[in-house]
């Protein structure tokens, strides 16, 4: 758990910001480049409406991601509708919504796809599911666009976010190990990253004998009970008037352009505290989203998409963090609530606003260096780390507010941190430890918003 650590006020103290610099330059630096994301979702759309849900947030956060496809899986959950049906059309008519209002949100920031584009990432899957219809004579157009999706020439791994069922994942898995040699299947794998909501089709176990060594992360709770899966701290645990009726009409539903209509106010899940907001397929998505908490290649790390822990095959389970005296897979999600609903709030915002009257989050400088990217700082036990946010603005010109944590979750050994207008950080451990600090900033504009950056400490 993040702690709030004592403010001191640091009298007479110079804040070396060059030694801090000198040492990113020798031992670190940024952990990821700023490169785009690419992004591929498949998705049940069609039965539990919180789909859509997650769509219309999705979209709003178009221009973050180099989106590669969505491909409508088999709708709903097993056994939840009458008929094996997909439904393309419903993200075909959220992308037409997001259509009329796409040079509005360009206003407020770049790389925006157009409408057309998106349409023709829309790929239909396999209406059957599970391991019966997996193999020869199963190829979809949604198998065929992840294998084409993953094969394009790029550095960067095709992310792959599973809203409902791996079905069309594992058939593409499928055609790429019959088709090719041991050397180009084993290629095809290293090149995506896979995050799973809740094993829907029942094949995650017979998928992980077949493809072993996939990079996977498994939303799904290990102690029995499906309610305490991570991915449901989007609505379960934490302040949840922030998914109330009354805030997604406020924020989302109403006067906020055609793709804010589309989000359904009501899901089919129980128990929900007000029956309106669910979004349990939006942290797979959120977990690639760069927004200087978390990087995928350390899923232990947490982030707006939850916290996950290796387990001894290799996959990434779900985290617990303590919350309110117990441990919560879910609070590793719901922790952030009130900086991921006011961001969503506010871009719900630039589809009917101008950039002057809507709000926007801060930008981080940390050490001098701005973006968004993991800082990363070798330091010997016990030497005084000086850190800074000296640089950093606000595009709206809000007050901004500044807190530094260290994430005790995330470290692997402890640190002494003294705040004001910078930070020391005093790391203790053994060469090889990491201590993790968290700087938070937030403005006071309307909704306020939350902007992050990690510094990743390792002692020499």
């Amino acid at each position: 758990m993040l702690e709030w650590m004592r403010i001191i006020e640091m009298r007479n103290t110079l804040v070396l910001i060059v030694a801090v610099i000198w040492s990113v330059v020798l031992g670190g630096g940024t952990f990821c480049d700023a490169a785009k994301p690419r992004l591929l979702i498949t998705t049940d759309i069609g039965g539990d409406p919180d789909d859509q849900q997650s769509m219309v947030r999705l979209l709003l956060y178009a221009n973050e991601f180099e989106m590669e496809g969505l491909v409508a899986s088999a709708s709903g959950t097993p056994g939840e509708l009458k008929q094996a049906i997909t439904r393309p059309d419903l993200i075909h008519e959220m992308i037409d919504a997001y259509g009329k209002v796409r040079e509005n949100l360009a206003q407020h920031a770049d790389g925006y796809p157009t409408a057309d584009r998106l349409h023709k990432l829309v790929k239909s899957g396999n209406p059957r599911r599970g391991k019966p219809a997996v193999g020869e004579g199963h190829d979809t157009e949604g198998s065929r666009w992840i294998i084409k999706a993953a094969d394009r020439l790029d550095e960067r791994p095709l992310n792959i976010a599973i809203w409902g069922g791996q079905t069309d994942l594992a058939q593409a898995l499928y055609r790429v190990k019959n088709d090719r040699s041991e050397a180009d299947y084993q290629a095809f794998l290293n090149r995506i990253r896979v995050y799973d909501i809740a094993d829907q089709d029942r094949i995650f176990d017979w998928m992980m004998t077949q493809h072993p060594g996939l990079f996977y992360v498994l939303n799904k709770s290990s102690n029995g009970n499906r309610l305490d899966a991570a991915f449901r701290g989007m609505y379960l645990e934490g302040d949840v008037d922030l998914t109330s009726r009354q805030w997604i009409e406020r924020h989302i539903h109403q006067k906020h352009g055609p793709l804010g209509a589309l989000f359904p106010m009501k899901t089919w899940t129980s128990p929900n505290p007000h029956g309106v907001m669910k979004e349990g397929d939006t942290p797979s998505w959120f977990f690639f989203l760069p927004n200087g908490l978390n990087i995928p290649e350390h899923p232990e790390w947490g982030g707006w998409g939850g916290r996950f822990a290796k387990d001894k095959q290799g996959i990434y389970r779900d985290a617990l963090d303590k919350h309110d005296g117990r441990l919560s897979a879910r609070w590793t999600v719901a922790r952030w609530r009130p900086a991921f609903q006011n961001d969503f709030a506010a871009r719900a915002d630039w589809c009917v606003r101008s950039k002057e009257e809507a709000n926007h989050p801060p930008k981080i400088t940390c050490i001098g260096i701005a973006g968004q990217e993991v800082v990363t700082i070798s330091s010997k036990s016990n030497q005084p780390v000086e850190l800074s946010h000296a640089g950093s603005i606000d595009p709206d010109g809000d007050d901004l507010t500044y807190n530094w944590q260290v994430d005790h979750t995330a470290s692997s050994s402890k640190a002494i941190i003294e705040t004001s207008a910078a930070a020391k950080v005093i790391p203790q451990g053994e060469p090889g430890d990491e201590i993790h600090v968290i700087l938070t900033v937030e403005d006071n504009g309307d909704p306020k918003l939350t902007s992050y950056r990690r510094i990743v400490i390792t002692i020499e």
